[in-house]
């Protein structure tokens, strides 16, 4: 079997990944002690393990294996003329992330963009310097391996000043930038960016528990929904319908498994009412945080209409769930919560590109144009006319 030449270079990456797996975590272990003092989050989102290492290797190789993207045809038309009309898919063309900690980022989320055939910039913090540096060193050994230029995927050593620069002047001449990382840095760029920009939002993500539902699903789906706070698919809020079938005793059983792990739990007054091991939080500001962090919000609602209101208004756009036995009710929550991925019965942390089929991702988009949710590399192109004559002129 014949191998092309980009999937050569993410099959010669992942096999660079696997022989220097060891350096990789030397490098990881120089950013950790240089940023000591990180809170739990900023931690999670930087180490490097032999199991994030193994993902990465995967990743490429789940990447290698999909259709190229890259000049598909989508229309194809013959004018009674002969004039020939012919629409193909084609890359964006230079792709600049900028992201915070999670080196993983360098390698997976570059491979989508280049298996599409577009160059990668990569801006990442100053905190993961080390580990992404020697990364790219890796891909571009392997694009060099392949005939590639080392080009191809550029990581820039960049002051705070110059990155701003490069965000508001197009320095780079870079035709999309894909922020990934806290509110302040994806608002900066999408009010300063002088090229389109695709956001990977916030999560802060919603779960209605129904009064039909099924209480032990629901506690494991919470429970399941902390288990890794750093990342934004991670569950902030849980909205509990009001009239469960033995309110307090259920939230209490709620209660008492997140504080066994560890996870501080808030509330509204009127979840107080019921669990008075809830803290006691009614500031409205709340509900629009992103915590990562562990901590969870409970509140109650009077119906599904009410919680449906309260994700559309405070929810990131990222995921949210419904628990609950009746398929009309969840139908209709699916239909009208205004968020990139839906869910019945399911955890939000199924929010990721691997775990939903499309391999290595380059974001989580929370904006409707030009596509939504996780974006591989059938999302990582736009497309171009085609038209073929023979000295064909327009009446």
């Amino acid at each position: 079997m014949v191998i092309s030449p980009k999937n050569s270079v993410l099959l010669g990456l992942a096999d660079l990944l696997n022989k220097n797996k060891s350096e990789i975590l030397l490098k990881n272990e120089l950013d950790m002690d240089s940023f000591s003092d990180m809170d739990e989050s900023m931690k999670d989102r930087l180490k490097v393990d032999e199991k994030k290492v193994d993902g990465m290797i995967r990743s490429l190789r789940e990447v290698a294996e999909q259709d190229d993207p890259e000049g598909k045809i989508l229309y194809d038309f013959t004018r009674e003329d002969g004039l020939r009309v012919v629409n193909r898919s084609v890359p964006f063309g230079t792709i600049l992330i900028i992201y915070e900690s999670r080196p993983d980022v360098t390698i997976e989320a570059a491979a989508t963009a280049f298996k599409a055939g577009n160059r990668i910039l990569l801006k990442g913090g100053k905190e993961s310097f080390h580990t992404n540096t020697y990364l790219t060193e890796l891909w571009q050994q392997s694009l060099s391996e392949n005939g590639f230029d080392t080009d191809f995927v550029e990581y820039l050593n960049l002051s705070h000043n110059e990155t701003q620069k490069l965000i508001k002047e197009n320095t780079h001449n870079v035709d999309i930038i894909i922020p990934r990382g806290g509110e302040n840095l994806i608002n900066f760029v999408t009010e300063y960016s002088s090229v389109p920009v695709i956001v990977s939002g916030r999560g802060n993500n919603f779960m209605y528990v129904d009064d039909n539902c099924d209480a032990e699903t629901a506690a494991r789906l919470i429970i399941n929904g902390k288990k890794r706070i750093s990342v934004c698919n991670a569950l902030d809020k849980v909205l509990v319908n009001e009239n469960l079938p033995e309110l307090a005793e259920k939230i209490s059983d709620f209660v008492s498994q997140l504080q066994s792990k560890g996870i501080e739990v808030w509330g509204d007054k009127k979840a107080v009412s019921v669990c008075n091991r809830i803290r006691e939080i009614n500031d409205e500001a709340i509900l629009f945080e992103e915590f990562m962090a562990p901590k969870i919000y409970f509140s109650l609602v009077s119906d599904m209409i009410e919680a449906v209101n309260l994700i559309n208004r405070y929810s990131g756009g990222h995921s949210a769930v419904i628990v609950t036995r009746d398929q009309s009710k969840a139908d209709a929550f699916m239909q009208k919560v205004d968020c990139a991925a839906v869910y019945h019965n399911a955890s939000t942390r199924f929010t990721d590109g691997g775990q939903f089929g499309v391999g290595a991702e380059i974001a989580i988009s929370t904006q409707k144009l030009h596509f939504r949710g996780p974006l591989g590399t059938q999302e990582l192109v736009t497309n171009k006319w085609f038209v073929y004559g023979n000295g064909h002129t327009r009446e």
